[in-house]
């Protein structure tokens, strides 16, 4: 008996040096050097409500933001619109529209936005508020092209012009994603690679505010985009009579913080009602699994999909994330 607790002890020693050598947290003290964090938000509601593990799955109207290679298995148009709600007034929204141009390849347009309304300007002598108010804008406008190399492998890219406003500071930048996907036949056995806001630095520009009380002046900086690496696999675990259930492992090693992995669920019935669950390992300040839902529907035979994402985090409360995606089924589009 003593020598089978001491193998239990060994082994549960041995499984929290194992986690800690397989999620090291190097690269932690990164934290917090890029700018233009709207760009890391989730804007797919599948996707949110998987806890991110969305590289390789199987595209839907927002595949421009979890891999474009998704794009090119577009059949017909399709147009995606989501709402983030993350709090304090803060809301992110974004719009995409896709369409076949021929048997291979597909592109994509998409505006991604974020408004944190207005705000008091605040002073050390009037900490109340001057009267004045402040606004704060993000917007990416991407284009994107893919195209199927094989009947098993998609490549796609996306172009992005950002901009950047607070206050009357301003930056303009461009960024690019790159994603490649490869799709087996044996259980839809899917890998995936993505590398995600790649660019060069930029700073804001511009002389609104000074800094007197012997302080000196603001100094604008050279900043990055948040770029992350992306790689995962998903595959459909169980596929009988209506039920089905698809899993999914994501890896994504970002320039800002440290290494994280994403596991994600997802069940459907009949292809109607859908349920999804993930968790994050290693993501400071968000240690709780995401949830969420999907409705299937058809307006005069065209697919309409409801998608609703929840996010708890520990500092900032339970955020929301709503989407609606619509596909014009050309069999149908054709007869009318």
């Amino acid at each position: 008996m003593k020598k089978q607790l001491l193998y239990i002890v060994f082994a549960c020693l041995m499984s929290v040096s194992a986690q800690a050598q397989l999620i090291p947290n190097l690269g932690g003290q990164r934290a917090g050097l890029s700018t233009l964090s709207f760009l890391k938000n989730d804007m797919s509601p599948r996707s949110l409500g998987m806890s991110g593990a969305s590289v390789a799955l199987a595209p839907d109207a927002f595949a421009v933001i979890n891999n474009p290679a998704g794009v090119a298995d577009m059949r017909s148009l399709t147009i995606g619109t989501s709402n983030y709600f993350v709090g304090a007034g803060v809301n992110q929204a974004l719009i995409t529209a896709g369409l076949p141009i021929s048997a291979i390849s597909s592109v994509a347009l998409s505006v991604n936005s974020l408004n944190a309304g207005e705000m008091e300007v605040r002073t050390e002598f009037q900490p109340n508020g001057t009267g004045q108010k402040v606004y704060a804008n993000n917007m990416a406008f991407g284009a994107t092209y893919a195209m199927r190399l094989s009947d098993m492998f998609s490549a796609g890219i996306t172009l992005k012009y950002i901009y950047e406003q607070l206050a009357e500071y301003k930056n303009h930048t461009a960024a690019f994603d790159l994603g490649f996907s490869y799709n087996t036949d044996w259980k839809d056995l899917s890998f995936a690679v993505m590398i995600q806001n790649f660019s060069g630095n930029s700073s804001l520009d511009g002389d609104y505010l000074e800094v007197d009380f012997n302080r000196g002046e603001i100094s604008l900086g050279d900043v990055t985009t948040p770029t992350v690496f992306r790689m995962g696999a998903s595959m459909t675990a169980l596929d009988k009579d209506r039920h089905q259930l698809t899993v999914a492992f994501e890896l994504d090693h970002p320039n800002d913080n440290a290494e994280n992995f994403r596991f994600g669920a997802e069940y459907n019935y009949i292809e109607l009602l859908y349920f999804r669950a993930g968790l994050k390992l290693n993501v400071k300040g968000q240690g709780y699994p995401s949830f969420g839902f999907g409705l299937r529907h058809r307006v005069g035979g065209h697919p309409l999909h409801l998608n609703y994402g929840v996010l708890p985090t520990n500092y900032m409360g339970v955020q929301h994330l709503v989407g609606l995606s619509f596909s014009i089924n050309k069999d149908i589009a054709g007869n009318e």
